[in-house]
């Protein structure tokens, strides 16, 4: 990277706005459901159908923007995902008809997905050593656009309509695309074409499937910890509906604080031992939550998970970062889909094991799925070093 004609610091403030833009992506629709649901006059069946539009955009994201970053360029893509997201949130203002909402909906997970992929490939990407720390530092950002949105939209809806508040926010995404286009990237693969074949033979290396399947438990994870908790402590350990989404929100707080800590602890220590010593960590926090009865143990407990689990993504994006350099996006999206699929599949088993059992099946279920991922990294970690070296 020695003839390098980009800045390392436009460019890495280019991919934090684009993950801050992808924490709102990931709130937004749940922050104005109530009034989407008023607005148009949707029975539960629609609901269901419109909150599954979201992370079915964010998974077509995540498996499309590998590959096109690969053939055409990280800014293109970058603007691409942009522009997606910003239609999405004004058809969401806009939008007289149901199917043009549905549209709308998937529009802002697609513009979602591709952010979150482009910006995690575009850091590894300019980063020379250290990949889990800056992946780190990067995503404090989402953390500050998932917790931001709430607070702005609780403080806000006061004075203006959800409709004002979203027109003025796709407004404002005009000027990261603004930004995207005058400053330089670093040059991606370049390939003659979309690299289809050579992504799915990259699909069947041992390494990147192991590393997949490393997210696949750890997005499960977060999926079960952000979807269930309110559910969980509302009918396990009988908390009132606001005070279960505090303590939720400790778990989020959690996240965004560690990562801040961990893009300079991930600078000196083993990033894989950094890893291990944090799920231990979030096992402790769901014994925690588990047999705690005290809202202060709860929120001890959901901070400790949040701590834990912090490093997961940071890690091993960075770690394919190394290890995958040539088609480094291809090699991201699949990863992150994998991981996209395994918080789809950890929400529908808990869906089906607490038909019939109840959520007091949460915390297991996530100490299990954290148990198979500390086997996972003994495994990978032996098979790290022999391909790195």
């Amino acid at each position: 990277m020695s003839n390098k004609r980009y800045k390392n610091p436009y460019v890495f403030s280019a991919a934090c706005v684009g993950m801050l833009i992808f924490g709102i992506v990931m709130i937004s629709l749940g922050s104005i459901l109530p009034e989407v649901t008023a607005k148009f006059h949707l029975d539960e069946a629609k609901v269901g159908s419109l909150s599954t539009l979201l992370p079915f955009g964010i998974l077509v994201g995540s498996l499309v923007f590998g590959p096109s970053v690969d053939w055409l360029s990280y800014k293109s893509i970058l603007i691409v995902g942009t522009l997606f997201t910003l239609l999405g949130i004004e058809g969401l203002v806009f939008s007289k008809m149901t199917v043009v909402l549905q549209l709308s909906v998937f529009s802002v997970g697609l513009g979602g997905g591709i952010l979150n992929g482009t910006t995690n490939a575009l850091v590894s990407e300019i980063s020379e050593e250290n990949h889990g720390a800056n992946l780190s530092l990067l995503g404090v950002f989402f953390g500050v656009g998932a917790l931001g949105t709430p607070v702005i939209l609780g403080t806000l809806k006061g004075w203006y309509s959800f409709e004002t508040i979203f027109a003025l926010l796709g407004v404002l995404m005009v000027l990261p695309i603004l930004f995207f286009m005058i400053i330089r990237f670093p040059a991606s693969a370049k390939t003659a074409t979309l690299p289809i074949k050579e992504g799915l033979k990259m699909a069947r290396d041992p390494m990147l499937l192991l590393f997949g399947l490393i997210l696949f438990f750890q997005s499960g994870i977060e999926g079960l910890t952000n979807n269930w908790t309110t559910t969980y402590l509302e009918s396990i350990k009988e908390i009132e509906s606001s005070t279960a989404l505090f303590i939720l929100s400790s778990f989020v707080g959690a996240i965004t604080v560690t990562r801040i800590l961990l893009s300079k602890i991930l600078r000196v220590y083993n990033p894989l031992k950094v890893m291990v010593i944090g799920l231990v960590i979030a096992i402790w926090g769901c014994l925690m939550i588990r047999s705690g009865t005290s809202c202060s143990i709860l929120i001890a407990g959901m901070a400790a998970i949040g701590v834990g689990i912090s490093a997961g993504f940071p890690v091993i994006l960075g770690n394919i970062g190394q290890l995958y350099t040539h088609l480094s996006a291809t090699a991201f999206s699949i990863v992150i889909t994998i991981a996209l699929i395994g918080n789809v599949v950890a929400n529908y088993l808990m869906g089906q094991v607490s038909q019939y059992q109840s959520t007091i099946v949460l915390p297991y279920l996530m100490m299990g799925a954290m148990f198979l991922m500390l086997i996972l990294l003994y495994t990978t970690n032996k098979k790290y070093h022999t391909k790195i070296n």
